[in-house]
């Protein structure tokens, strides 16, 4: 099945003549400092997993930001590192999205269908092909910070059940599993699904983790990761409404696109279903989803005849508009999250790394050796296809945040990541 999405003065970039970009990376002598990087362990979300393009498969597991540091570290001591890979004839994973035509500046974006590491499906879930092996990157989609000491998770999340056996799954915890082998440094980036569930629904769907909750559950997991007295690095929550997958639909694009048709010539407003209250026209505060524009449900009719966004009998629903008093919610708990996070690890001595503070500085609009990188659909060469989760040079200038971070705590020189080695969106 294909899905278009269609927006006025989208660029189609090809990412033609990067090869010939000379990268400025500074020779310094690799020095491990005072942390022992011998095994390092990955805590994390789909994030951490290398998820991208709506979904997990192999050549995102290979990019994702706890291999380049692992493989970074090796020049300071650090040992294997391991990511649950799937299959090499099951690459494809969960299935992604990809660009199949920019015709225009047009997108076509199919999905991946071909070579999926499925074993079978229960009850409408897929159940992934098991994976046996060591682990060091413990990224697991979809894990929020408040189920890392949940017994039997892997019941409720099918990316952890293909780490367990038939006889764990209904009794492990995510943390007593990252926790049963001896390590000696970590990264956690937990947390970011706590807030971003419930923006990318909308705010119709799962309500933010509490914020004394999640407070709490942070600092049992930082707790217990330095408890033998293994040192660290933590990320904090990224501006979450700062991403792609808010900030290519817009009131603007809509209008747009209305009224490039016959019969929305005269439309100035679309009407959204607010949070609460009665329907009303958007304004340029109010952010709308991506799938508003993929599920290609804009001026369509109702029964009643009433076109879909264009009149306030027939709103915009609520799960694809983030409007500005839920936004605000959403910032408020972005900033006690990370106020959480910066106190707990500076009472534990960690280093930080600020995803936040990174992310929003490339999404702004920023050339890396190069590169130019923002936060925009597509040529942004940042976020993936699914406007959420980054591509593998996302990942790369993510991993030099981390590194920068350890070298900067521990008096380490790890090298950093040469990002022209990694790829933006993938075009046809």
């Amino acid at each position: 099945m294909k899905s278009t999405y269609f927006y006025k003065g989208l660029l189609a970039l090809s990412i033609i003549g990067l090869a010939s970009c000379k990268p400025t990376i500074d020779t310094v002598a690799p020095v491990k400092g005072n942390a022992d990087f011998t095994r390092y362990i990955a805590l994390g979300n789909s994030l951490t997993a290398g998820f991208a393009d709506g979904g997990l498969y192999l050549e995102g597991q290979k990019n994702s930001y706890p291999e380049m540091i692992a493989a970074q570290m090796k020049s300071v001591g650090g040992g294997s590192f391991s990511t649950p890979f799937f299959p090499d004839a099951q690459f494809n994973g969960s299935g992604y999205l990809k660009l199949t035509a920019l015709t225009n500046g047009v997108p076509t974006i199919a999905k991946e269908t071909s070579n999926l590491a499925i074993r079978a499906q229960v009850g409408g879930v897929n159940l992934f092909t098991r994976y046996t092996g060591n682990i060091e990157n413990f990224g697991v989609p979809g894990i929020k910070l408040i189920h890392a000491n949940i017994q039997g998770y892997g019941t409720l999340n099918n990316y952890f059940e293909r780490l367990l056996t038939d006889a764990t799954v209904g009794t492990t915890t995510y943390m007593d599993f990252v926790t049963a082998k001896p390590w000696t440094f970590f990264s956690c980036w937990l947390g970011n699904n706590d807030i971003l569930s419930y923006a990318s629904s909308g705010a119709a769907a799962d309500a933010p983790t509490p914020k004394a909750t999640f407070s709490g559950a942070y600092s049992a997991v930082i707790t217990k990761l330095t408890s033998k007295g293994a040192k660290g690095v933590v990320a904090t929550i990224p501006d979450v409404t700062n991403i792609a997958y808010f900030r290519t639909v817009t009131l603007k694009t809509l209008l747009a696109a209305i009224n490039a048709t016959p019969a929305g010539a005269a439309v100035k407003d679309i009407y959204i279903q607010p949070g609460t209250g009665a329907a009303r026209a958007a304004t340029a505060e109010d952010l709308f989803t991506l799938p508003l524009s993929s599920d290609n449900v804009m001026g369509k009719p109702n029964g009643l005849g009433i076109p879909y966004g264009l009149d306030p009998r027939n709103p915009v629903e609520s799960k694809y508009v983030l409007d500005k008093a839920e936004i605000a919610v959403v910032n408020d708990y972005v900033a006690a999250y990370n106020t959480s996070i910066k106190s707990i690890a500076s009472a534990n001595n960690l280093a930080v790394m600020d995803a936040y503070a990174l992310l929003n500085e490339y999404a702004a609009g920023k050339a890396i050796n190069g590169i130019p990188v923002s936060a925009a659909f597509i040529q942004g060469n940042m976020f993936s296809l699914d406007g959420i989760h980054l591509t593998p040079l996302g990942y790369a200038i993510t991993a030099n945040g981390f590194i920068k971070a350890i070298n900067a705590k521990y008096g380490s020189s790890i090298p950093i990541v040469d990002v022209t080695r990694y790829r933006g969106v993938k075009f046809p």
